[in-house]
């Protein structure tokens, strides 16, 4: 089992979730981070740092954002790592309020 990025990142990229994690398994396009369910541990140390909660445990993934679990293990081998905390993406925190955090 892993963690898995939804879409909730995308436009926002915060990377609260990556300064917590103790392996490299966040990877990022220009939108949004992914995990690599290979690399995850599945330590949990990011869920709670995510200030739109975009990462779920892969078992409590809702019916509407199944397809993440593909998504993130397509794409996060692809992109680059990303392991320290960046600055989020202009207009994330308006996306922020529009997502009700």
């Amino acid at each position: 089992m892993a963690f898995i990025v939804t879409d909730n990142c995308d436009g926002c990229r915060f990377t609260d979730c990556v300064a917590v994690c103790p392996v490299d398994c966040f990877h990022g396009d220009e939108n949004m981070l992914y995990i690599d369910p290979g690399e995850c541990i599945d330590c949990g140390a990011c869920v709670p740092e995510c200030p739109v909660e975009a990462i779920y445990d892969e078992t409590q993934l809702p019916d509407d954002k199944k397809q993440w679990i593909e998504i993130n293990a397509q794409r996060a081998p692809k992109l680059p790592v990303v392991n320290q905390k960046g600055e989020p993406l202009p207009g994330a925190e308006k996306r922020k309020q529009e997502l009700g955090f």
